[in-house]
């Protein structure tokens, strides 16, 4: 039995609807320039985050990641340019449609950023009894479930104090998850981890990705989490006050021409920080 045309037809634009709204960008920095009072750091930048992409911001020291980062979840405003969010310019938007947008960002902190006087599970559930009107026992399942999704089900009730370094992470993403955001911020989410706990937390990343179709930006240096899981990198140089070198990792790591950025994605230099 043959499938009806209009069938077929209507399965095949469905396809490339579904394909072009995973290649649409989701975030879109346009001609952005940062700096603090004199003191530029970051000069006419541009580059786009897809939907469910890995995204890696990788430099030297001093070379604007976390202050590139913090002007992506809205904490700081540019001195110019633009930074659209689903279509929605962050820069330019106030009062509550601005908090809205934000609130579709979630952030994991370097240092995990945990509250050391609440459980984990009380960490997790602040930001839905701040943010949402969610009746206090449906607030307690959203909790656990975003602790099972980053596997520390049976640790609700522990202190930041009594969990391990790579816990504390996870827990921390999972705050950041509890108001199910579009985007995820990571910031040097392996740092202070040794190589098997950071392998666990890269493989963790994957998963959600890969589950929940999530769009991840991730500040890291750690070469082996941004060959395991970045989709695209973007480096950042502070001579330069931009970026230096974009694409696949792998391409980079293989076809740069830049020396200072083949010699890192191959593992040649310890100036990076």
């Amino acid at each position: 039995m043959s499938i009806p045309y209009f069938h077929w037809y209507s399965n095949d634009i469905q396809q490339k609807k579904e394909l072009h709204m995973k290649k649409k960008p989701v975030i879109q920095v346009i001609n952005l320039t940062a700096a603090y009072e004199e003191s530029i750091i970051l000069k006419n930048i541009n580059f786009s985050v897809n939907r469910g992409e890995i995204f890696i911001i990788l430099g030297g020291s001093g070379c604007g990641k976390s202050t590139l980062l913090k002007h992506l979840i809205g904490l700081y405003r540019p001195t110019s340019g633009e930074i659209w969010i689903h279509d929605v310019d962050l820069v330019r938007t106030e009062g509550q449609y601005r908090k809205k947008i934000m609130a579709g960002l979630g952030v994991m902190y370097q240092t995990g950023a945990l509250f050391g006087s609440m459980t984990v599970l009380e960490n997790v559930c602040l930001p839905l009894e701040e943010f949402s009107r969610i009746p206090r026992n449906g607030i307690d399942q959203i909790a656990r479930m975003k602790l099972k999704l980053v596997g520390l089900s049976g640790y609700e009730q522990f202190y930041p104090s009594e969990i391990s370094g790579g816990m504390k992470k996870r827990a921390a993403i999972a705050r950041a998850m509890a108001l199910d955001p579009n985007i995820l911020f990571l910031d040097e989410p392996s740092a202070g981890l040794d190589p098997i706990t950071a392998a666990e937390l890269d493989r963790l990343i994957l998963q959600l990705s890969k589950d929940l179709n999530m769009t991840f930006v991730i500040v890291t240096h750690e070469l082996a989490s941004i060959e395991t899981i970045s989709d695209c990198v973007i480096m950042l140089d502070k001579e330069v006050k931009g970026i230096i070198a974009e694409g696949d990792p792998k391409e980079l790591k293989q076809h740069s021409k830049i020396p200072w950025v083949k010699q890192f994605f191959n593992g040649q230099t310890h100036e990076i920080s």
